[in-house]
């Protein structure tokens, strides 16, 4: 198992910088996950610790060796493109085989590689086929194999499932979260779907326009964002973001106003700083409302329903509470609503989240 360290590694492309400071350490036989919008550099960085684009500051360190200006074949890495990248003219066999063939393993230990790589990955009866013969699955796990026939210290994978329909994501998911329970090995992942971010992940690293927000476990990042950028992207439905008003401070203490809810007195426990009459941010996942029988409580709030998506055991209600955006309220084991419906509901207090202005966590 191998532990890799970049240090202040940045990226130009003549005058643009896309690349801006990355400081981060990925421990032996972690998974980790990049995760962040299109642009955000997480295929770059990806390439980066590759080798296949230059550093243009900063440092690669892997088990403690500077590599930043080591060829990508000195650095026992190994990479899954999103394209396969399969040469088609070679069985699977052929693909297999060519990584240890360029590297002049004696064949009996070609073979035997062979064999042990498709045993693992369920090609045993596909070692024969062409790549067009193959499904996308199978072409993914032909891709992998090949990394993984070279016993590679790390590997990195480069949003390999976003070519597949969800049935086989899902089953590509599994079997790569079994490949690492079973290797061991240091692995690298990026994509843009949060869900596989946060079913693989030992740790997320979320960037934005090539820098880091925030690293941490899937459900700490889920729980505990330290800003609106964090908290509106991981997570599916995103969290609602309400303005409110800071209408008293106590010790310790906070009380809001939400206008959009027609809420006046909503305390939570934030020992941060706050003025009175503040704008500040709201947030409130889906989850974190409940349904009421009246409007008496200070904490509830009605709105018409607009559309839902009955997903069997879970719905998501998008409630139209007179603002440009729709509430997304989740509940699960309950009767059908009609749309056009009045629904009540109830914040949560204790789950709801704080931002200034500046879009940074209020604790």
């Amino acid at each position: 198992m191998t532990s890799l360290h970049l240090q202040n590694v940045k990226k130009s492309y003549e005058n643009v910088n896309v690349i801006h400071g990355i400081d981060l350490t990925i421990n032996s036989g972690e998974f980790v996950v990049f995760v962040g919008p299109s642009g955000c550099g997480k295929s770059t960085l990806l390439r980066m610790i590759a080798g296949l684009e230059e550093i243009t500051d900063g440092k690669l360190l892997i088990e403690g060796a500077d590599m930043t200006d080591q060829h990508a074949t000195e650095r026992g890495i190994a990479m899954v493109f999103q394209s396969y990248a399969l040469y088609p003219n070679m069985t699977v066999r052929g693909n297999l085989a060519y990584p240890l063939e360029v590297m002049r393993r004696p064949k009996a230990e070609i073979e035997q590689a062979i064999k042990q790589t498709a045993a693992r990955l369920h090609l045993t009866e596909f070692l024969d086929r062409l790549p067009r013969a193959l499904s996308g699955g199978q072409r993914q796990r032909v891709a992998i194999g090949r990394a993984i026939i070279r016993h590679p210290r790390i590997f990195l994978f480069d949003e390999p499932l976003s070519n597949l329909d969800a049935e086989l994501r899902l089953q590509m998911r599994i079997e790569i979260a079994r490949l690492h329970a079973s290797l061991g090995n240091t692995m690298i992942y990026v994509t843009h779907d949060q869900l596989e971010a946060m079913t693989l992940a030992d740790r997320i690293v979320v960037l934005r326009q090539g820098r880091i927000e925030q690293v941490g476990a899937p459900m700490a990042l889920y729980r505990d964002p330290d800003n609106l950028f964090v908290a509106g992207f991981i997570g599916s439905p995103k969290m609602n973001f309400l303005t409110a008003e800071v209408a008293a401070i106590a010790p310790g203490a906070v009380q809001l106003r939400v206008p959009a809810l027609g809420i006046d007195q909503l305390t939570l426990p934030i020992a941060a700083s706050c003025r009175e009459g503040q704008k500040i941010t709201l947030g409130v996942r889906p989850e974190h409302f409940q349904p009421v029988s009246s409007n008496d409580d200070v904490l509830s709030f009605s709105g018409e329903l607009s559309f839902s998506e009955m997903l069997g055991h879970t719905n998501y209600l998008y409630l139209d509470i007179g603002e440009e955006k729709l509430l997304v309220i989740e509940e699960r084991n309950v009767a059908e609503h009609a749309i056009g419906e009045r629904l009540s509901y109830q914040l949560r207090a204790e789950h709801c989240l704080l931002f200034d202005e500046q879009g940074l966590r209020l604790r």
